[in-house]
């Protein structure tokens, strides 16, 4: 696959602004982004100087890949308003099995970057794990391509693979995030400020690099200071919160 290649983008989400930006800058051409919402086509189709449509059947049928990165619930809608011939289609899902884009090409698979997308946080693509799957050899081998052309940590992994390393990633991204929001809302309540915070999550983060979260394990329920504890759930007034911080020191404990 040469660089110079016709892209199809669609969808205008965190995923695709910066998967668009990454192919952009390796050389490649976008030229289409497709989104529901026409304001999102637009910002992102003027950044990537491509076409900004709203309406699938305005996609261009000439273009070697087609890049569906929507989120996951809405893949198999706009797979099925695709009739392609070889070009080749990939959706970026890391919970989606390739199988939903059968009907669509002969030629199919998945692209899935492995990290968290911010529209406009500047990434390094180059250090993002990329997962790929093609229905096909042909189709394998033109995805390594594409892919080390803007990622040096190509993966190829099975749907199933995928689907694990998605459960683990919704643990160790999403529900650590979410923690962080709760943290950062019992400081404000106290008029403290989650910057106090953060060289300990960045610590953390650090740790887990070079050894096994469970052996750099902190806190009062590895150590089991059970009064701490106690004295902790009685400053938490919100019910689920207790049992969450319940449940956590448990598993921790076991």
């Amino acid at each position: 696959m040469k660089q110079e290649t016709k892209i199809i983008l669609i969808g205008a989400g965190n995923v695709a602004t910066q998967l668009g930006i990454a192919l952009s800058a390796a050389g490649y051409k976008i030229s289409q982004v497709y989104s529901k919402t026409k304001s999102s086509s637009s910002i992102l189709a003027k950044k990537l100087k491509a076409e900004s449509i709203n309406d699938l059947k305005k996609l261009d049928t000439d273009a070697a890949v087609y890049i569906i990165a929507v989120k996951d619930d809405a893949i198999a809608d706009v797979a099925k308003q695709l009739k392609l011939n070889d070009q080749i289609v990939v959706h970026t899902s890391g919970s989606i099995s390739m199988d939903v884009l059968k009907r669509s090409s002969k030629n199919y698979g998945v692209f899935y970057p492995l990290q968290t997308f911010t529209k406009d946080k500047k990434i390094n693509f180059k250090e993002i794990p990329v997962c790929i799957e093609g229905n096909n050899k042909s189709t394998s081998t033109t995805l390594q391509y594409f892919a080390k052309s803007i990622s040096s940590n190509v993966k190829e992994i099975s749907s199933d693979q995928r689907k694990v390393i998605h459960l683990a990633a919704v643990f160790a991204c999403n529900f650590s995030n979410h923690m962080y929001a709760i943290a950062d809302d019992i400081l404000k309540q106290n008029k403290l400020s989650l910057d106090l915070l953060k060289p300990l999550i960045a610590e953390t983060a650090e740790k887990i690099k070079t050894n096994s979260p469970a052996k750099v394990q902190t806190g009062p329920a590895v150590r089991g200071d059970q009064k701490v504890m106690e004295e902790q759930l009685k400053m938490l007034k919100n019910k689920e919160l207790k049992e969450m911080y319940k449940i956590i020191s448990k598993d921790i404990k076991a």
